[in-house]
């Protein structure tokens, strides 16, 4: 029943229509975050692939891109844009998280997505098609797995009932950390050869760099926090991948 909650809260899959998912499950759903990953790199992945059998390349990444939006509803983009708001308009820990719980988009919001967007974009299309299906499905889940420890490694800076999404995760046990990792990892230990697993270093040394700062500044992690470091990883993850290719 978490997987159901991950997918229900992380997708759009209305699932919700078939299952009633008790409130508590949806606090203990970052272990299954990884898992929703499969779902998503496959439908991202399998949408490149075909896409550039009919069309234009970069036209093909966009489409690509286009479907992992409409997939997730932009969940971790949105979580992107209010980061870039709080933490690039803010300057105490009470203003930052006032401007992460805005709905409103500002200007370091627009200013991120486009960034990152040209960003997936530039990188994706620097790859053959076989090596973009790859990278997507070892870096969308991989990147899940290591975010998703944050919640073992910092407090959640608000209270409870200020939370956006009204869910505050509970920290994982040693069950749970196995259960992302194995999702997190799996794809990785499939699809690439042990050489190329060093690129899970850069993204967990990135983890430990961004979680200090989160505590330094506002005392804890949010749920945008949590949906900024999985792009960010996954950017991480890709841009590793890609100098590997080019160093072999």
């Amino acid at each position: 029943m978490k997987a159901i909650a991950a997918l229900i809260f992380f997708t759009r899959l209305p699932l919700y229509r078939w299952f009633e998912v008790p409130g508590e499950y949806y606090k203990n759903l970052v272990a299954w975050w990884s898992m929703t990953g499969w779902l998503t790199a496959s439908l991202t992945a399998g949408t490149l692939w075909v896409s550039a059998l009919l069309l234009p390349y970069p036209v093909a990444v966009i489409l690509a891109m286009t479907v992992r939006l409409l997939f997730t509803g932009a969940l971790h983009e949105d979580g992107l844009a209010d980061f870039f708001d709080g933490f690039g308009g803010g300057r105490t820990k009470e203003r930052i998280l006032a401007i992460m719980k805005d709905s409103h988009i500002g200007t370091y919001g627009v200013i991120g997505l486009i960034f990152y967007f040209a960003l997936w974009f530039a990188l994706i299309s620097s790859l053959t098609p076989l090596q973009a299906v790859i990278t997507i499905l070892v870096a969308d889940p991989g990147a899940k797995f290591i975010s998703s420890l944050i919640i073992n490694r910092l407090p959640y800076a608000r209270k409870e009932e200020e939370s956006k999404a009204q869910v505050v995760y509970t920290p994982m046990n040693m069950k749970e950390v196995l259960t992302t990792a194995v999702f997190g990892l799996l794809p990785l230990l499939l699809l690439l050869s042990p050489l190329n697993w060093m690129v899970m270093v850069a993204p967990a040394a990135f983890l430990l760099l961004f979680s200090n700062y989160l505590k330094k500044r506002i005392g804890g992690y949010t749920g945008d926090c949590c949906g900024a470091l999985f792009l960010f990883n996954e950017i991480i993850i890709i841009t590793s991948l890609i100098c590997i290719y080019q160093w072999n």
